[in-house]
């Protein structure tokens, strides 16, 4: 499971026109979904998302994660960002998860964040598998790539 993590002022994602979820300043995550994931990938991610220490504390280093800020979490399903890209000049997406199982983890990872961190951050997102329209205002710029890791490679979560 990979996530694209952007810290934002604000961002908004659209389906058809409308607004169908925005936050203020925390961190836009775009969620990819890879064969072989599971729920333990979904907890892994979501703790490691919700704990990376991307926000300026008092002197202005990197020190505070989205729960130490109360900030909002903007969550939009992209299956592109698990696409092998190292041949040719075509990405596959052999790697993807199927549809079916990429939706669950998605919808799990949703829930997971509500369930434990509801109370603390501002939760929203975007729409599976529908053409959205993404707008950020990224602050910084801050933008880290995090994966969960199902098959023991090396530089992961």
């Amino acid at each position: 499971m990979r996530g694209l993590i952007q810290r934002v002022a604000e961002a908004q994602v659209h389906v058809d026109g409308r607004e169908v979820g925005a936050i203020g300043r925390g961190l836009l995550l775009l969620l990819g979904v890879e064969a072989g994931d599971g729920p333990a990938e979904v907890d892994k991610l979501l703790h490691k998302i919700v704990n990376y220490r991307v926000f300026p504390d008092a002197e202005g280093r990197m020190n505070r994660s989205l729960l130490d800020v109360a900030g909002g979490l903007l969550v939009v399903s992209q299956f592109t960002l698990v696409a092998d890209t190292r041949k040719g000049l075509r990405p596959s997406f052999s790697s993807a998860a199927v549809p079916a199982q990429a939706e669950q983890l998605y919808e799990r990872f949703l829930q997971r964040a509500r369930e434990q961190h509801g109370d603390v951050i501002t939760l929203a997102s975007g729409r599976f598998a529908a053409d959205m329209q993404v707008s950020l205002v990224n602050d910084g710029p801050v933008t880290f790539l995090l994966e969960s890791g199902n098959d023991g490679r090396q530089g992961r979560a």
